[in-house]
């Protein structure tokens, strides 16, 4: 079925539009608000940091979406393993020892996970190119 002849399928693309475009929006808010606060108190910290920088991988896999109509996977994984450090930077010093090791684990399987998808992803787009080359040759 065609996209645009589906008025279900289209009622779910305009919303899923809104939403993305939600997001980038409350993203940009929320990024001026803390640069805001950065200016206000004079001081960066490294957790500033890593939050300025989750938001700029958030508008970015917001961008990916709008250019490719598909988020890859390892956005949100790189996303989730800048949050888990932001929070090991954040929460360090009153954790025990043990929380810190369950963080970093988490970090490292997210890791694990990332590199196997990129691997993935690779493999996918080496096949569509092997498939696109074969249907040029046989035009």
């Amino acid at each position: 079925m065609n996209n645009k002849n589906n008025p279900i399928q289209s009622s779910i693309w305009i919303v899923e539009q809104g939403i993305l475009l939600i997001i980038a929006l409350a993203t940009i808010g929320a990024t001026i608000l803390e640069l805001i606060r950065i200016f206000d108190v004079m001081t960066v910290n490294l957790s500033d940091l890593f939050l300025l920088f989750i938001y700029a991988e958030v508008l970015g896999m917001v961008g990916v979406f709008y250019r490719d109509n598909r988020i890859p996977v390892t956005l949100p994984i790189i996303i989730a393993i800048t949050a888990l450090t932001r929070m090991i930077i954040l929460q360090s010093k009153g954790l025990d020892a043990i929380n810190i090791i369950y963080e970093a684990s988490g970090i490292l399987l997210l890791s694990v996970a990332a590199y196997i998808m990129s691997l993935k992803d690779k493999n996918s787009l080496s096949k569509l190119k092997i498939r696109e080359e074969a249907s040029q040759q046989e035009n």
